[in-house]
């Protein structure tokens, strides 16, 4: 289940380097952002104790962190969030997320 918040921060990420730089681009931060997530389901405790009992795993090639919780096996995204953008994202933000759990071997 994706969350209208944390959905949209990405689709926004993704349409500025769309029309700023090109597919590729764009296609290369939603591509980094399925590796991030991935590699959060490995090892959810990579990204560093953020507010709010949340965590923040920033991303590789972009200016961008992943807010997430980990509840037993499930990885919640909360927001993908710019570096310099929304400082105040999640004292306004309600209660929801993107949450994908790993795929059973």
């Amino acid at each position: 289940m994706a969350a209208p918040e944390a959905r949209e921060d990405l689709r926004e990420a993704a349409e500025y380097y769309r029309q700023r730089a090109g597919v590729i681009l764009s296609q290369s931060l939603l591509a980094e952002f399925e590796r991030s997530v991935d590699l959060l389901l490995r090892h959810p405790g990579l990204g560093a104790i953020w507010r709010y009992g949340k965590r923040r795993f920033v991303m590789e090639r972009f200016p961008y962190g992943l807010i997430y919780t980990v509840t037993g096996d499930q990885l919640r995204i909360w927001a993908v969030a710019h570096h310099s953008r929304r400082p105040g994202l999640l004292e306004k933000q309600k209660v929801v997320g993107f949450t994908r759990q790993p795929a059973r071997p």
